[in-house]
């Protein structure tokens, strides 16, 4: 009895959403023109909004998804989902006047989904949910939110101690292309003490998609994790939707109190579709040609991560590709000054074999020092008071042009320069909790 109440109850949930989905009116248009990605849309614009979803009916039946971007006179403009292959001049489109978002559930764990929500693993349909999450939804409000809750161990061991993270904190991954931040995503999806990580993968080269899920990810990290999928092929529209379809999956888990894990790679590809779309619309290109709505997007999109009204937290972990290896190019300025603190991984380390390839002293947590062990601050301290010496020293002593005792400190730098070296590396399939971590690091201060 109490197992075909479950399922009664999910086939009236199941309805229930299908019947709220449905049209209440028909109101269609007509496509005027195709302009680039853009089609023109003539009809009663009154009914259309930004953001608003129209279906355009092409030959065979076949629907193409779209969004309105903008309106130009008497025409809405609107993008869409997939191929503009089939659309032409006369084709009907019509707008439809439900809410853009997914219903998803716990039963969505262990699936990858697309852009707009769809199963692409091949495993069936996924169960619908009794609650609607838009993909554009506003942050909690600032005064209403937690604060950032204890430690968050994510099994690294140069993250846990030197850059300690809390539940409800979103940090940036800032790196250049090939330095090993999908690789870092996946220890932290497989061994962070969450209880979901929801995985968004916006803009991925369509070949690492099944690397990153089999090899990186492993049927563990799966079970427990929701992963988007958006490869760097698809249109502009729907790299974009995939990072609202991400944080709105994180914020269902959190709704339900659970200690979410959301990791994002990347944003600055979000920040591109975003350009792409912006520059279709007309709109001027500022800064590297990147659209004044890329900048009033991002903090709205990440602002999304964080402590929730009740007990779940979305912790954010953002990846950053920096063009060219440079720090300060926009995106990356900009994604620096909304998040809780940023994770600078550098080529030069990567060269030199040591991975995660984390430039500690470039890197902030500003939950430091409050959220490390108070036992332990003082070696955290003493170990990056070393690495910040031999650092100034480097290319001297590299070149040899540096003597042994003309500096007591710079010789106690060198000499347990080895052993940080080793802690701060780490094979992929190892983890460290904080606890070890602290005491891995006070064994490298007791004897260089």
């Amino acid at each position: 009895m109490t197992a075909w109440g479950a399922t009664g109850r999910s086939r009236i949930a199941e309805a229930t959403a299908a019947i709220s989905g449905l049209e209440r009116l028909r109101v269609s248009g007509r496509v005027a023109g195709v302009r680039g990605l853009l089609v023109e849309i003539a009809g009663p614009v009154a009914a259309m909004q930004v953001g608003g979803r129209i279906d355009i009916l092409v030959d065979g039946g076949e629907e193409v998804a779209c969004e309105v971007i903008g309106f130009s006179g008497e025409r809405a403009l609107a993008m869409p989902f997939g191929s503009l292959q089939g659309i032409r001049r006369g084709c009907e489109a019509v707008t439809r006047s439900s809410p853009a978002g997914i219903r998803p559930t716990s039963g969505w764990l262990g699936r990858v989904v697309d852009g707009l929500g769809q199963p692409v693993d091949g495993l069936g349909p996924l169960p619908v949910g009794d609650r609607l999450y838009p993909f554009r939804a506003d942050p909690p409000p600032a005064h209403s939110r937690r604060r950032v809750g204890e430690p968050l161990d994510l099994g690294i061991r140069a993250i846990n101690t030197f850059l300690t993270t809390c539940r409800g904190q979103r940090m940036g991954i800032f790196a250049g292309s090939g330095v090993g931040k999908s690789v870092l995503l996946s220890m932290m999806a497989r061994y962070a003490a969450s209880d979901v990580a929801v995985i968004g993968l916006v803009g991925e080269r369509g070949r690492e998609v099944q690397e990153f899920l089999q090899d990186d990810l492993g049927p563990e990290g799966l079970a427990r994790s929701v992963v988007v999928v958006s490869t760097s092929d698809e249109p502009a529209l729907m790299r974009r939707n995939a990072a609202y379809v991400t944080m709105a999956l994180a914020e269902h888990f959190r709704d339900e109190g659970r200690q979410v894990l959301c990791m994002m790679d990347s944003i600055t590809r979000f920040a591109m579709a975003q350009r792409d779309i912006g520059l279709a619309a007309g709109e001027p290109p500022t800064a590297k040609g990147y659209t004044p709505t890329v900048f009033s997007e991002l903090p709205r999109l990440l602002e999304r991560a964080g402590p929730g009204l009740d007990d779940g937290a979305i912790t954010g972990l953002f990846t950053v590709l920096v063009e060219g290896d440079d720090h300060n190019e926009p995106v990356a300025d900009a994604v620096r000054g909304i998040l809780d603190g940023h994770i600078v991984m550098t080529r030069e380390i990567a060269e030199r074999g040591r991975y995660p390839a984390i430039n500690v002293l470039r890197s902030v947590s500003r939950t430091m020092p409050r959220s490390c062990d108070p036992a332990f601050l003082d070696q955290v301290g003493r170990a990056r008071r070393l690495l910040a010496t031999y650092a100034d020293m480097e290319e001297l002593i590299r070149l040899g042009a540096y003597r042994a005792g003309a500096s007591a400190d710079v010789d106690e730098a060198v000499a347990f320069m080895p052993q940080l070296e080793a802690f701060l590396g780490q094979r992929k399939e190892e983890s460290t909790s904080i606890q070890e971590g602290y005491r891995r690091l006070a064994d490298v201060l007791a004897s260089p």
